[in-house]
């Protein structure tokens, strides 16, 4: 199988990475330079794209599945409708136009699109009320897939940790009240690996998370605890909305708990079925002066 992985970065590579170990063909889609080297490194083609160029899609190689894994970061909700909406829906009208037209087309996607539920449960059957506009669009960008004539499937990760993401200072520094649900990046990837191996999830929304959300102020201690460090101050979420913007605002606010039943029926094994086991190897390397 040839995998086409559109934005190859944090989660795409490990994608790649997993893809290649199993067998398959991979090819990275990056925007810099300096990307391509870190994708081929991995032993990944690199083939370098701006998706937010309409033209750029008809330079894409042939695939038998496209997973769309692009990132508008820190972006305006402008840039991020550029690569979510007008980007995405470049490549699927391309890639439906053509003669070889890919079986599957992937989209990693937010549970931001569930919008605030006050601490309550959420599931695929859920529906969305995104309330950032970066999550409205992210919302439209689902839709786009869900359109397609290509079998499609969206995978919202929860907060995604792992290498280079364990914030560990900023845990220890301060903590605001509230639920942590997360995804360890090894398994965001290995939720879209499985998707394609094993050929399921085909038409369908799959919240790909490790299902066990934990109290942040108890996570807090507890890594403190771990790290010999002393414990993080501990702030209300009124005490840090105190000069948000109001994007960060409604984050911060936003309470809800992530189930992963369906990702679990669909036979995925979790590598780290929670932050208490995906951090450990982190917390090793904090104590041995290192960075995690």
């Amino acid at each position: 199988m040839h995998v086409l992985v559109l934005g190859c970065g944090y989660v795409g590579r490990e994608l790649g990475r997993q893809l290649l170990d199993a067998g398959h063909d991979v090819t990275g889609v990056v925007r810099s330079a300096g990307s391509a080297e870190h994708v081929e490194s991995d032993g990944i083609e690199a083939v370098r794209a701006d998706l937010t160029d309409h033209d750029a899609a008809s330079t894409l190689p042939d695939a038998d599945a496209v997973v769309f894994a692009a990132s508008a970061g820190r972006g305006s909700a402008a840039e991020a409708r550029a690569l979510y909406v007008d980007g995405l829906g470049a490549v699927v009208s391309e890639f439906e136009g053509r003669e070889s037209s890919p079986e599957r087309l992937l989209l990693t996607s937010t549970t931001g699109v569930y919008g605030d539920h006050g601490g309550d449960w959420v599931d695929e059957s859920t529906p969305i009320a995104p309330e950032r506009s970066k999550a409205a669009v992210i919302a439209e960008a689902e839709a786009i897939v869900h359109r397609s004539e290509i079998d499609g499937t969206v995978a919202r990760f929860a907060g995604l940790y792992g290498p280079g993401r364990y914030r560990i200072d900023a845990y220890l520094d301060s903590v605001t009240a509230g639920w942590r649900n997360s995804t360890h990046r090894d398994d965001a990837a290995g939720a879209l690996a499985w998707f394609l191996t094993e050929n399921v999830a085909r038409n369908e929304t799959v919240l790909v998370c490790d299902g066990t959300p934990v109290d942040r102020w108890e996570f807090a201690d507890w890594l403190a605890e771990r790290c010999g460090a002393p414990a993080a101050e501990k702030l209300t979420g009124e005490e840090r909305l105190d000069g948000l913007s109001e994007s960060a605002s409604l984050r911060v606010a936003s309470q809800k708990r992530c189930r992963n039943d369906r990702l679990l029926e669909l036979g995925y094994e979790l590598r780290h079925p929670s932050v208490y086991e995906g951090y450990e190897p982190a917390i090793d390397a904090y104590r041995r002066g290192e960075e995690p």
